[in-house]
């Protein structure tokens, strides 16, 4: 597998799906081997113990203007494609090993993953986490928007085989990029219910604290919930909030707060670790993801099983998860009047409060715990060594 993010290094949902499907696919059997990004060169020659393997590659070109992001991607790509052909250098135990697939995931290492399948002779999968079309609402703006739709559309039918994790953005990838039916597979994303349950003294320790967490950027909506908090304000005098994550839009965000008149509740810590982030979802009495543009939402499942009450944007595979649950409150993307009636309702109904997160808890564990989304993907794997071997 191949991934741009990988923990640490872990700017949004890609990451925890990456370690997650890898420990599961790893559990199950199979022999994993993932390749990502060194942070520090330090970091290349770490390789930690665990039921896979990573091996991690530096990409840094500073001969690249840093404002070229797709430049400076593209030239990253010969890092992975060393790393990739050259296992045995950096893992001993790895002698003699090739793999049976190559998972690339997002367009970041869609040129290094389609030519190591080429080397090895093996099925290439992608999985789409998000495309830049949808990102943008279906309107991209000239520079790398555009550029990279572009790369999108041609990973699309480089790939064997594409995997989407909601339904909307299956029918997004078919008709987007005019592909057959049978060419996209449709396998949710996961989470490990164990590692984000409550402890039990959680249960009776809930807070007036409305949390949010992400890649801080604008299509993520966390303007809208600063809006929000200050609506609702004035029915909850002892509210607060967090919103923790970083990005490129963190610097607007804070602006957004201090002229919401928020800055004295809401707090941005920037990034903070998996055991900060599980404390802020034990403590919270509603968690919520404000976004305007929203493929799935991870944090959607890890808040669910945290057993925190959720609200969530309606829009794409937000609305496909939540939809006939009753495991969480939606509201109309971009409407701070309708998010704060969401996040009031829920701070002041236990019984609400209580119902949403039974019902959250019975839907993560029956239908999006890891084991499950790694064995649809091994099917979908073993589908393409079929079809090759035939």
């Amino acid at each position: 597998m191949l991934s741009w993010d990988f923990p640490p290094r872990a700017t949004g949902g890609t990451a925890a799906h990456v370690e997650g499907l890898a420990t599961s696919l790893a559990r199950a059997g199979h022999e994993v081997v993932v390749l990502t990004i060194a942070e520090r060169i330090t970091d290349m020659a770490r390789v930690p113990n665990g039921p896979f393997r990573v091996l991690r590659t530096a990409v840094d070109l500073p001969w690249l203007p840093p404002v070229e992001t797709v430049a400076r991607t593209a030239s990253a790509n010969h890092a992975f494609v060393k790393l990739g052909v050259t296992l045995a250098d950096h893992d001993p135990s790895l002698a003699g090993w090739s793999p049976d697939i190559v998972h690339g995931h997002d367009w970041r290492t869609g040129w290094a993953a389609d030519t190591l399948a080429t080397i090895y002779r093996v099925p290439f999968v992608s999985t789409m986490h998000g495309t830049e079309r949808m990102r943008h609402g279906g309107q991209l703006p000239l520079g790398d928007p555009t550029d990279v739709n572009s790369i999108e559309w041609w990973l699309a039918f480089q790939a064997d085989r594409l995997i989407a994790p909601t339904q909307f953005m299956v029918d997004q990838l078919i008709t987007g990029f005019e592909l057959g039916v049978e060419h996209v597979a449709r396998i949710p994303n996961g989470v490990d219910p164990m590692l984000w349950a409550p402890p039990a003294a959680a249960s009776t320790g809930r807070e007036q604290l409305v949390a949010s967490w992400g890649n801080v950027q604008f299509e993520k909506g966390f303007q809208v919930l600063a809006r929000s908090i200050n609506i609702a304000r004035g029915r909850l005098p002892h509210i607060r909030g967090v919103i923790a994550g970083r990005g490129s839009y963190l610097p607007d965000l804070q602006s957004q707060v201090d002229v919401e008149g928020v800055s004295d509740i809401v707090d941005l810590p920037g990034f903070v670790n998996d055991d900060q982030l599980r404390a802020i979802a034990h403590r919270a009495g509603v968690v919520v993801i404000p976004s305007l543009y929203e493929p799935f939402g991870i944090v959607a499942l890890e808040a669910l099983a945290a057993g925190a009450p959720l609200v969530a944007a309606r829009t794409g595979g937000l609305a496909e998860l939540l939809a006939d649950t009753d495991a969480g409150l939606m509201f109309e993307p971009g409407n701070p009047e309708d998010l704060a009636r969401c996040i009031i309702s829920i701070l002041t109904d236990d019984e609400l409060a209580a119902r949403l997160t039974t019902n959250g808890r019975a839907l993560v564990e029956q239908t999006y715990a890891w084991d499950a989304i790694a064995a649809a993907t091994a099917e979908v794997y073993d589908r393409l060594l079929s079809s090759t071997v035939g």
